[in-house]
């Protein structure tokens, strides 16, 4: 069986690509496809991974999980989210490093399902509003508490992603920014589903609904009703130029309130970040899906 787990980041789409899925369960178990709700599996592989504590599952655990999420229905892929797969906000930084728990979550995960073909898909998102963001939803008032010692402008994602790689070698890994998934929504939907451009899905313009005037996207999708656009790429361009018109300018850009983030700190950060996107879409091992 394909499994395909996004597992997060935090603070990036909030539910939202799974809710997108959700809406297309029908369509998509005609495919073989099954996106079942959050509350089949999430405090399930939470609490198992954490009871093994790395230790070997028993030969049945496999067959119990997938009975549990799947009702006995027939599937070829399962589609699994969760933006806290990895941890809660306040562990992000524990023992002082970027997601440090990432080995010991993936490595669990895939002792749960052996022989299965485990794909994994993260969102990843400026340590500029990431950090503020992240911090807001934890337990912790101050910065230096919340990153356990270690300073913004050490936050790397490449480094989170190497990781995996380094114990998941052979999984797919699907990797984009969070700034992009409005013009990439529709894509992210059918890189996790597998489906072909033939299957039609709804809510592929969900986000870009969320940051563009109502007139622009009922004037868009006329104009896309009546010129189907042959490609994504053709489909990306129209949408760009009807988001050039329309665009609500107040939500394009994060605002970020954190007394230790200056404007030059934020600077530095997201040069950093531009860097950072650079070296994880040249990872040959990684599939980067960008505008």
């Amino acid at each position: 069986m394909e499994i395909v787990v996004h597992i997060g980041a935090n603070c990036t789409d909030e539910d939202r690509l799974l809710k997108s899925l959700l809406r297309n369960g029908d369509v998509l178990s005609q495919d073989g496809v099954k996106v079942p709700g959050p509350g089949k599996y999430r405090r399930l592989l939470r609490e198992t991974i954490q009871a093994l504590d790395g230790a070997p599952p028993p030969p049945d655990v496999r067959s119990i999980m997938l009975d549990a999420i799947l009702d006995d229905e027939p599937t070829e892929r399962l589609i699994l989210s969760n933006s806290n797969f990895i941890c809660i906000p306040n562990r992000i930084f524990e023992k002082g490093a970027f997601y440090a728990l990432s080995e010991f979550k993936i490595r669990g995960l895939l002792q749960l399902f052996p022989g299965d073909d485990i794909e994994f898909c993260l969102g990843i998102r400026n340590p500029a509003t990431f950090i503020p963001e992240t911090i807001a939803k934890s337990k912790f008032d101050d910065l230096p508490t919340f990153m356990r010692g270690m300073h913004p402008t050490e936050v790397r994602w490449s480094d989170v992603i190497k990781r995996i790689r380094y114990v998941a070698p052979e999984c797919k890994l699907t990797v984009w920014c969070n700034e992009d998934t409005p013009l990439i929504w529709g894509r992210l939907m059918r890189s996790l589903t597998g489906v072909p451009l033939s299957t039609p899905l709804v809510g592929t313009f969900d986000l870009l609904r969320t940051i563009m005037a109502p007139e622009g996207m009922r004037r868009m999708e006329a104009y896309l009703t009546k010129n189907p656009p042959p490609t994504p790429q053709h489909e990306l361009k129209i949408a760009m130029a009807f988001l050039d018109k329309y665009a609500i300018e107040d939500l394009l850009e994060d605002e970020v309130d954190l007394p230790d983030f200056t404007q030059d700190l934020v600077e530095r950060l997201t040069i950093a970040y531009d860097e950072d996107v650079d070296a994880i879409a040249a990872m040959p091992d990684v599939t980067f899906i960008e505008p």
